[in-house]
């Protein structure tokens, strides 16, 4: 029989139909792992093993009796902790200022546990989801999976949930992306990370960073477990008036057709353009996403896209941090609470923004993101590296640079949706990722490209050995 801790969800779904396998089985396998080698890999704040094993076993009599709520029903999953589940403690990954018991339910959480998922526990991430590189002082970081002797990032914000499921500790999970917060992790550690465009998912209920930019969204294995869940969480909510003026976006027609890429285009952004010199390995990934998408029948053109990287990514960090100190301002200074001091000095970057300068800059912004869609019409998809580099070693981090976000930050600016996808893997075995950013709730264009790539290629089904991290 498969190990199920290596299956998609969609792969799960199909054995709990054929009864290859229970909920209860594939919960505690996932339990076990857990208990076995999270120790080491850190990823998990809590785990709710009593309940999560109670809740497979009703999902199980639920199946039998002929009432399952759909695909998802008994599946496990991960949640990022700053998303709020009433009656469990939401950290926001600060060891000084825990935000104490939920009083709700975020409404993306709400949506999965109507459909029958299962949460295994939350997840570690940078304090406050402000940071790119996974390090937390206080709390402590995720250990990238795919090395087992070398302390490596894990990639930010959402550390903990792309560890849990690259290590076989979860089928998927939840994070959050202001600046590549779901797309960074992903890449650094061979997943797929969807950012839905801003208002596909609502953001009522989650702890926010920057709740201008912010986006809640799924890593996974594939593609396919990707949309199947941003569909479950997303939809009009008057929770949150965001999502009130998004168009529905057809997943389901993204995955009910068989994916196919002729007709469409894909423009790569040039090397030229490149704001951050990228390792040769993840040139060389570039190049074959490029001529995998070829040979599926799309038209890929190198071009020069009509914004500069660098000046995006600063103006996106400005917002950031001034609507972070907003947030935080009350107790940020305070020095005798222990926050991570690069953390702390992030937030603060954002006192010196005047209000007439954050006006300034929301207002570049909304220009910059005309722009951008005007420019995206006729294209399908934007395609750039998702990453620079790999996986660094965690004690070489130099946490006053940012080359992480050099390609990721643009797609929150610019009120776009974007996709990282594994595409490789360097000559030290880490994963490299690509990125497609797509027109604002273009998601579902998206889909069909990733399908289409994951169908073509494997390296969504490559596994990093996780052996080691479960010995003394």
């Amino acid at each position: 029989m498969l190990d199920p801790v290596w299956l998609s969800l969609t792969e799960l779904a199909r054995g709990l139909v054929e009864r290859s396998f229970s909920s209860h089985e594939i919960v505690a396998a996932f339990l076990e792992r857990i208990a076995r080698l999270d120790g080491k890999l850190h990823s998990f704040i809590e785990i709710y093993r009593d309940d999560a094993l109670s809740a497979a076993d009703a999902a199980d009599r639920e199946r039998a009796a002929g009432r399952a709520h759909g695909a998802l029903h008994g599946l496990p999953i991960a949640i990022k902790d700053l998303v709020h589940i009433r009656g469990r403690m939401t950290t926001a990954g600060s060891k000084a200022r825990p935000y104490g018991i939920a009083q709700e339910t975020a409404t993306a959480a709400e949506r999965l546990l109507a459909t029958g998922m299962i949460p295994l526990g939350k997840t570690h991430l940078v304090e406050f989801a402000f940071g790119g590189w996974g390090r937390n002082a206080p709390m402590g970081a995720p250990w990238n999976p795919w090395d087992a002797k070398v302390h490596r990032v894990a990639g930010g914000s959402s550390s903990g949930s792309a560890v849990a499921v690259a290590a076989g500790l979860a089928p998927a999970a939840i994070g959050s992306d202001t600046g590549g917060s779901i797309r960074i992790p992903a890449a650094l550690c061979g997943l797929t990370g969807l950012k839905p465009t801003y208002g596909v998912v609502s953001l009522a209920g989650v702890f926010p960073l920057a709740g201008s930019l912010d986006s809640l969204g799924p890593i996974a294995r594939t593609v396919e477990d990707a949309a199947l869940l941003t569909a479950v969480m997303g939809g009009l909510d008057p929770r949150d008036p965001g999502t009130l003026a998004a168009p529905a976006i057809d997943f389901a027609g993204a995955l009910a057709e068989e994916p196919d890429l002729r007709g469409m285009r894909v423009t790569a952004l040039s090397v030229e353009q490149f704001t951050w010199p990228a390792q040769s390995d993840v040139l060389a990934a570039r190049a074959e996403a490029m001529a995998t998408l070829r040979s599926l029948g799309a038209t890929v053109e190198e071009t020069r896209a009509p914004f500069d990287f660098e000046d995006v990514m600063l103006r996106n960090g400005r917002i950031i941090a001034a609507e972070s100190y907003a947030l935080h301002r009350a107790y940020i200074e305070d020095e005798s609470l222990q926050f991570d001091p690069w953390v702390r000095k992030r937030v603060l970057g954002g006192k010196a923004l005047s209000a007439a300068d954050y006006i300034d800059e929301i207002a570049a912004r909304k220009r910059m993101s005309a722009a951008f869609a005007d420019w995206m019409r006729g294209r399908d998809a934007l395609l750039t590296p998702t990453l620079p580099i790999t996986a660094t070693p965690l004690d070489e981090v130099d946490e006053a640079t940012t080359p992480l976000a050099t390609f990721t930050r643009a797609a929150n600016y610019l009120g776009a949706c974007a996709l990282s996808l594994p595409a490789g893997l360097s000559a030290q075995d880490l994963p490299i990722g690509v990125q497609l950013i797509g027109a604002p709730f273009a998601d579902a264009t998206l889909v069909r490209l990733g399908r289409a790539f994951q169908r073509a290629t494997d390296w969504h089904r490559r596994r990093p050995n996780v052996d080691a991290f479960g010995r003394p």
